[in-house]
């Protein structure tokens, strides 16, 4: 059996500044429980806008018999 490196899929969710820390927090726990998504990077600017990659790994069903 081989074994291959996971297949992720992403998602982006843009937060705008006047998103409160609480308020994005409370979103990106909503996401991460309902579809099983993790935090891959954020990015903060310097305007206050916030940028936050999710992803998820993809399982792909093999046929055993």
């Amino acid at each position: 059996m081989r074994h291959q490196s996971p297949v992720w899929e992403f998602r982006e969710v843009s937060l705008s500044r006047d998103t409160t820390r609480e308020g994005a927090r409370q979103q990106l726990t909503e996401a991460a429980e309902a579809g099983r998504w993790e935090l891959d990077r954020l990015q903060l600017f310097p305007d206050g806008r916030r940028v936050v990659r999710l992803r998820r790994k993809v399982y792909r069903m093999m046929r055993t018999a």
